[in-house]
Parts: structure tokens; C-alpha cells; sequence
């Protein structure tokens, strides 16, 4: 494998809870279990966003960021309830308690994901595996939940694990298969690659990571921009990234590039919806309320806006970021105009310093920053 010394001892776990909310919903309501659940908005009047399906509403193809009406379609006998966070905060919060059983150096992604760096860990046990199971089954025996992880010697391969044997899954990718393993991993398996870019991937010939590997770092840059760098050393199984227990955030957002250039207000506001709730799910995982709310606009063209809207008092419920963005949007006007990417951020986490900023208009090469 490639060189990878300042990261070769390095033991990772990626922990990942399997449907959560929906998990915590059938725990606590056995009228539940085993039946197709959908956690989020409910489909009626102008309908929600699924947050999370029950393994049961998956079979039916219901996915997290679909429309509420459309899981209904999808899965017409689906029982649909509202989230309750504060009980998914607690449990979280207990399964995170878990964690620092083992390690201080825990770096949580969500309520339901972590990672966790266990080269030293507490209580000498030396073996990542080891601790996985062992985390793994105390999520089983205090919560009576599941989880699934991934071990591995750097971030991105251990979450890519953790998605292999899941429900209640453990996968351990070792120093010596990780190119191999990632020479075979699809594309669109990538963590970090959508779906735009996975397609636009597949369009050039790119199918798997070995298809990747046989462009040079520059080729990479030049179709795909600074990301480039990123693939080009994870297919090649290099990820120096630390596991960052604390760190600061100025800003908290989502974006997404349309297959087709988005032309009514109705589209527009649906896809806004999707985009909220992944921000609002980010803030939850961060436990981050932001004063400012930001929208990103794309055209057609290639032109880019941002509008954005200040509150007096913090904010992170997703009817507020979703309406906010909504509202902003129809203020752009939308008539004879076409998107190709939207995107809602927030920030203005610290000390309120309310003032007024003029819109901006942003270079083709400008986008909001977010995490891989």
C-alpha cells in the first residue's frame, strides 16, 4: 500500500446505529416492531421529509430526504411519526457516555454516528475489534438497540466498513486489503461522492475506485475541482485526517446539483425541503443553533446569489430553516429562470452581532464549505 506511515498504528472505529430513530421509535412502542415505520413529516396537506425509515419501510425503497407523499406511495401501509429529538439527545447522549468508557477521542458526526480513534485506549484491552464488539454490545444490552462499526487505520475506510454488514454489522479492513478493497468499491460508494458527481464519474468511464487510480492527480483536480486531491489519495487508501474531539464551526450547510435545471417555484421549494433537513440533521449532530440563515443560488448560467436572513434568538428546528430558505427564494424571483444547484446554510453560532449585509454575488469557483 501506498505510504501511509504517520497514520499505520492508528486504530479507527467508525460507529454507525442502525435506522436510529426508527429503532428507538420500535423499542418504545411495540405496536411498531416489525412493521414498515417512517419517522418525520407526515404526508398529509403539502406533506414533510422522511428523517429515517424503519429496515421494513426500506424494503419499499424509502430513503431519508424523500418526501413524506412519496414514501406513501412507495410504501402505502407505512406508519408515519413525527421525530422526537429530545429522546434521540438522550440516547444519544448515553451511548456517547459508552464511547468514553474506552477513548477521550471521540469525534461524533450525529446523534447515531462517531468515530472514534482507540490507538490508546482506556482500558488497554489493545485491540480495536475487541472494542467494537465490546462497545457494540453494551449499545445492545443498556439501550437495546444496535449498531454497526467499522475498524480500520484511518476515517474514511472505517465508515465505508461500517456499512458492509449492516444491520448489527462488524467489518474490519486491515493495512494489508485496503487498495485492493477500494479498487473494487463502486464510485458512487465513495463517502463524499453524490450523486451529480457520480454520474458525471460514470459518464468519463469511472465505475470503480481502480478506474479513479488510473488518473493522475492534475486530471482529477481538472474535472473535479479541489476534491480531486481528496479522491486521489483516498483510492490509493491515504486519509491523514486525525479524529478532532473538538472543534470550531463558523458555518453549517448542504447543497445539492440538480440532473436538470430546476424552472417552477413548486420544484424549487421541494427540493429546499430535502436540503433542510440534512442541514437541520448536521446542526443536531453538532447540537448548533445558528442566528443567520443563508441561501445559495446557481443558474444556469453559472450566475450565483446568496440571500440571507438574521434572527434576534439561535435557531435549529427544520421548519424554521425550510420556510426561511422558501421565503428567500421566492424573494429571488422565479419567474423565466433556471437552477441547477440551491443550497442553505447556517451560522453565526457565536455572541449575536446583528447587522445588515448587502447581497453578494458570487464567482462560479465560489460554494459553501462542508465536511467529507
Amino acid at each position: 500500500m501506498a505510504d501511509q506511515s504517520s497514520n499505520s498504528h492508528r486504530k479507527i472505529i467508525h460507529i454507525d446505529m442502525d435506522a436510529f430513530y426508527a429503532s428507538v421509535e420500535q423499542r418504545d412502542f411495540p405496536e411498531y416492531r416489525g412493521k414498515p415505520l417512517v419517522v418525520g413529516g407526515l404526508p398529509e396537506g403539502r406533506g414533510g421529509v422522511v428523517a429515517t425509515a424503519s429496515y421494513e419501510a426500506r424494503k419499499f425503497g424509502v430513503r431519508s430526504a424523500m418526501s413524506s407523499k412519496k414514501a406513501l406511495q412507495l410504501c402505502p401501509h407505512a406508519l408515519f411519526v413525527r421525530p422526537r429529538f429530545n429522546v434521540y439527545r438522550e440516547v444519544s447522549q448515553h451511548i456517547r457516555e459508552i464511547f468514553s468508557r474506552y477513548t477521550d477521542l471521540i469525534e461524533p458526526l450525529s446523534f447515531d454516528e462517531a468515530y472514534l480513534d482507540v490507538t490508546q485506549d482506556k482500558q488497554n484491552i489493545g485491540s480495536a475489534i475487541e472494542i467494537a464488539k465490546l462497545i457494540k454490545q453494551a449499545i445492545k444490552d443498556e439501550l437495546q438497540l444496535t449498531a454497526s462499526a467499522g475498524v480500520s487505520i484511518n476515517k474514511f475506510v472505517a465508515k465505508i466498513a461500517s456499512d458492509i454488514n449492516k444491520p448489527d454489522g462488524l467489518k474490519f479492513i486491515g493495512p494489508s486489503s485496503i487498495e485492493t478493497f477500494m479498487e473494487q468499491l463502486p464510485v458512487d460508494k465513495f463517502f463524499g461522492v453524490g450523486k451529480v458527481t457520480a454520474q458525471k464519474m460514470k459518464n468519463m468511464g469511472l465505475h470503480t475506485g481502480a478506474d479513479l487510480k488510473r488518473l493522475e492527480e492534475g486530471e482529477l483536480v481538472k474535472h473535479f475541482g479541489k476534491v480531486g486531491r481528496f479522491y486521489y489519495q483516498i483510492v490509493r487508501g491515504i486519509d491523514n485526517r486525525e479524529v478532532q474531539p473538538h472543534r470550531e464551526t463558523k458555518s453549517m450547510g448542504a447543497e445539492d446539483t440538480f440532473a436538470y435545471d430546476l424552472t417552477t417555484l413548486e420544484e424549487m421549494e421541494a427540493e429546499l425541503d430535502k436540503i433542510a433537513l440534512i442541514v437541520h440533521n448536521r446542526l443536531l449532530k453538532y447540537e448548533l443553533k445558528g442566528r443567520t440563515v443563508t441561501l445559495k443560488v446557481k443558474y444556469h448560467d453559472f450566475k450565483q446569489i446568496t440571500r440571507n436572513q438574521s434572527f434576534t434568538s439561535p435557531i435549529n428546528d427544520l421548519e424554521t430553516i425550510s420556510n426561511t430558505a422558501k421565503q428567500l427564494m421566492a424573494a429571488t424571483g422565479v419567474d423565466d429562470v433556471k437552477v441547477r444547484l440551491l443550497g442553505i446554510s447556517l451560522s453565526n453560532f457565536g455572541e449575536l452581532t446583528v447587522k445588515q449585509r448587502d447581497d453578494k454575488e458570487l464567482g462560479p469557483g465560489d460554494q459553501l464549505e462542508l465536511e467529507l
